[in-house]
């Protein structure tokens, strides 16, 4: 027996001496596999499956962006054997989200970041450092792996395992935001393991690889070129999450949408159909589709696994919901399972769906009520809480209540956490804030205008029944404040058992679990407690000694702040000659009144197309400072806004404004602007207008000024996109300086050179407006180029014909736009540099 033993041992010897002799390529490769997994590859599985628990406990959802990831991982990411290729598939889909999510520790709590060093990086011997990061161990064991036990021989890859540690390396290099490192290390599976069966699921994450570094070109076409083939269903799965969610990142979301259908036709796991389909959902919203999209969040709230996205299933599902539906059946359906078990804590999220559907189907008051019943109920999310107030508030602001929306939107901005929302609300808020001083002083200064033009009587008499109104008020303001004090009695704020205010009727009555149950389980007791606090202590801030805190000010109290009323009271409020003394009578003071309020009307009307795009009440309110006549300056502005805003889409709205421009203020630029509105889209001339040119060119020839005007006005708005229209706008502006005088001239150049810049009118009148705004006086000479006397100061100033620079007449024909020579002659369209005549003046352009 004893020889046997050590037969045994001589031999078991003899074969480790031969093996250590082998060459790595010449050792089993049974073994190599075997020692592979057992290993390192073992500890490299570890690490990737321990860094993707982690993140799985520390992910929620944030439905509040455009789009949730689909892929969750809290089942073990990896299986029990890396060689099953069916397993590998499908629990790569449950850890491939980090792939999507950062692993530093952020909002989901896991401990790195793609791409972070971490305190120690793995070494090149692959060990890791002090202080790796789980997916620097699990790079640094795949690449040990590789090192020790790959088997190449003839180009080839002998050992299988190895197809895994490439998969474990590329994953970690990919979730570690070293995209390009993972697609160098899938290069070797691509060139030596061409032939391995799994070979899909490398193009898969060369696919994922690509995405992530926003090659998205590449990334499609490994995606569709995989989708072409016949791969296993496991690969299949993968791939449709993967493609789909890439096309979405392209901006392809009618795509996106196509390969989200196949992703849930192909998964079978609930809760992954559960996640396709919702976020299908936000897709098909995206593109305006609810009707489908309503489809699909309902199919999400079928497959949910979860809680919360039960919910938040039924609340997108009431966002989308179209106003035409059953609303009865659906809004008895929501108040019902609101009732019921857990969904109770989570009523004032159910309440703000509710006022969504409402508001669908235009209940704007049922809505508002739901709205407001979501405030009361206990926050089960903040960001719930605060789109409930900013919907509040957009009531406020539909109904120009710009006081009440700011109160409300500063309180959605207090509790709301999705930052991207905060921004947009923040950005509203602060231009509610600036409207809301236009608009109050607007107000303010029409009550004060309108009672400095009453008589004393009808004053005396608008005072009087102020007052009692007031009185009133009052009476009934310290009728609540007794009901109160009675209610408080000497309330020391002790509410302790012994308290004498412990068995009050008034006080919060169950406040714990007692025999009577839960106090805030009795949505009477709430009511009625709510209700009394309020009576005792009014609106108060949430704050630290709110007890003997300054009291909130209230929506009444903060308008009637904007309008200048005090809210102490006075001893001589009940007295009319008390208000009368305060109106003021200087007109000095009452001119200031004003011309502040047409400028804050101004103000508001272009506030209101800025900040809201809400051109019909920007209309109005502009229209109406035009009707009051404000000053010239103000007037214009108005008009021109007037004109700006809506001369494209609405015409008829804009039509009034450029009435008032062309009959009133016709020199001025604005009268340019509503006569072409920097018309840029010129074709070529018409036989027609060339011959109207020459006959208000004639005409201009003969000195009949007006005459010219009305055939250059008839034939622009006849043919405004004719090619010669800049060269009658030019013609017009000398008709008007030989009419109306050089102010009037400069004005009409200007415009052309605004709207015509680019062509040869447009340089033209530039030149002409450098030499008419220079400090040289203006020559005026006759038809024949001769001086002629200085007219007045005032008096129209007389431009030669032949001084003009128009475009003239080519043999009977007027030259092409493209074919006028604007070049100067012999220094003609400039003034000589220092060359002063006779009369010390300089001499004005000369003609071509």
């Amino acid at each position: 027996m004893k020889k046997n033993i050590l037969f045994l041992l001589v031999i078991c010897l003899v074969a480790s001496c031969a093996t250590k002799t082998k060459k790595p390529e010449q050792r089993s490769r049974v073994l190599k596999g075997f020692s592979t997994y057992y290993n390192t590859l073992f500890n490299a599985k570890d690490a990737l499956n321990s860094e993707f628990t982690t993140r799985d406990k520390g992910h929620k959802d944030n439905f509040y962006a455009p789009y949730i990831p689909i892929l969750t991982y809290e089942e073990q990411p990896l299986g029990s054997d890396l060689g099953q290729t069916e397993a590998f598939a499908e629990n790569s889909m449950k850890m491939a989200e980090v792939a999507n999510r950062p692993s530093g520790r952020g909002d989901s709590g896991a401990p790195n970041r793609p791409g972070a060093s971490g305190n120690g990086p793995a070494r090149p011997d692959g060990e890791q450092g002090k202080g790796a990061t789980t997916l620097e161990i699990a790079e640094a064991k795949a690449l040990k792996a590789i090192n020790k036990y790959s088997v190449t021989r003839n180009g080839e890859e002998k050992n299988k395992q190895i197809f895994d540690a490439y998969m474990i390396l590329a994953q970690a290099r990919i979730y570690r935001g070293k995209s390009l490192e993972a697609l160098d290390a899938l290069n070797y599976v691509f060139t030596h393991m061409k032939d391995d069966k799994r070979i899909a699921l490398a193009r898969i994450y060369q696919g994922l690889a690509y995405d992530k570094i926003k090659d998205y070109h590449r990334a499609h076409e490994t995606f569709a070129k995989l989708k072409g083939e016949d791969i296993s269903k496991s690969y299949a799965k993968l791939l449709s999450i993967y493609y789909s969610e890439s096309l979405l990142e392209a901006g392809k979301k009618e795509e996106a949408a196509k390969e989200l259908d196949d992703a849930f036709e192909l998964n079978g796991n609930r809760k992954l159909k559960s996640r396709i389909a919702y976020l299908r959902g936000q897709v098909l919203e995206n593109l305006n589709q609810n009707d489908k999209a309503r489809e699909s969040y309902t199919a999400a709230y079928k497959y949910a696994s979860d809680f919360e996205f039960e919910v938040k299933s039924q609340i997108a599902i009431a966002k989308t919901f179209n106003g035409k539906g059953d609303y009865a059946g659906a809004k008895n359906y929501l108040e019902g399972i609101s009732k019921k078990g857990m969904y109770g804590s989570r009523k004032n999220e159910f309440y703000y769906a509710l006022g969504l559907m409402a508001n669908k189907a235009g209940k704007k008051d049922e809505a508002q009520q739901f709205f407001r019943k979501s405030l009361f109920e206990k926050v089960s999310d903040p960001q719930i809480r605060g789109l409930a107030y900013y919907e509040i508030g957009k009531s406020y602001l539909d109904k120009n209540d710009y006081i009440g929306a700011g109160s409300y939107y500063d309180s959605a901005l207090a509790v709301m956490t999705y930052e991207p929302s905060k921004i947009l609300l923040k950005d509203q808020s602060a231009y509610i804030k600036k409207i809301s001083r236009n608009y109050y002083l607007i107000k303010k200064n029409d009550s004060i205008l309108s009672l400095a033009k009453m008589s004393d009587a009808q004053k005396t008499d608008y005072f009087t029944k102020y007052i009692a109104k007031l009185k009133v008020k009052e009476e009934k303001e310290e009728q609540e404040r007794r009901r109160a004090e009675r209610s408080k009695g000497f309330d020391t704020g002790d509410y302790s058992a012994n308290s004498i205010f412990a068995n009050s009727s008034n006080s919060f009555e169950d406040f714990g679990i007692t025999t009577k149950g839960f106090y805030f389980s009795n949505s009477g007791t709430v009511s009625k407690g709510t209700s009394s606090f309020k009576q005792i202590w009014g609106d108060r801030a949430l704050a630290d000694n709110w007890r003997s805190s300054k009291k909130m000010a209230s929506i009444e109290d903060m308008k009637n702040e904007a309008l200048g009323v005090n809210s102490a009271p006075n001893p001589r409020r009940f007295e009319p000659a008390y208000y009368i003394e305060q109106i003021p009578s200087d007109q000095g003071k009452l001119s200031q009144l004003k011309k502040d309020r047409d400028t804050a009307s101004l103000g508001l009307g272009i506030m209101y197309q800025n900040y809201f795009t809400n051109t019909p009440l920007a209309t109005k309110t502009l229209y109406d400072l035009v009707d009051v006549k404000p000053e010239e300056k103000v007037m214009l502005q108005a008009l021109y806004e007037i004109f700006a805003m809506n001369y494209e889409k609405n015409p008829q709205a804009s039509e009034r404004a450029k009435q008032i421009l062309l009959a009133d203020y016709p020199y001025t630029s604005y009268a340019e602007f509503a006569r072409n509105p920097k018309n840029k889209s010129f074709v070529k001339s018409t036989e027609e207008v060339e011959n109207e040119y020459k006959k208000a060119y004639a005409l201009f020839e003969s000195e009949k000024f007006a005459e010219s005007k009305d055939i250059i006005d008839q034939t622009i708005q006849k043919f405004p996109k004719d090619a010669l229209v800049p060269k009658l706008y030019l013609l017009n502006a000398f008709n008007a300086g030989k009419s109306s005088g050089k102010e009037v001239m400069i004005l009409q150049l200007e415009q052309i050179a605004l709207n015509y810049s680019k062509t040869s009118e447009g340089i033209r009148a530039k030149e002409m407006l450098n030499y008419l705004k220079s400090d040289l006086s203006f020559q005026a000479t006759d038809n024949k180029g001769n001086s002629i006397p200085e007219r007045p100061s005032g008096a129209p100033v007389q431009p030669s014909t032949q001084n003009t620079g128009i475009p003239q007449m080519n043999n009977g024909k007027v030259q092409k736009l493209e074919n006028v020579n604007l070049q100067p002659q012999n220094g003609a369209t400039t003034p000589p540099q220092n060359d002063k005549t006779k009369s010390g003046s300089k001499s004005p352009p000369r003609p071509q």
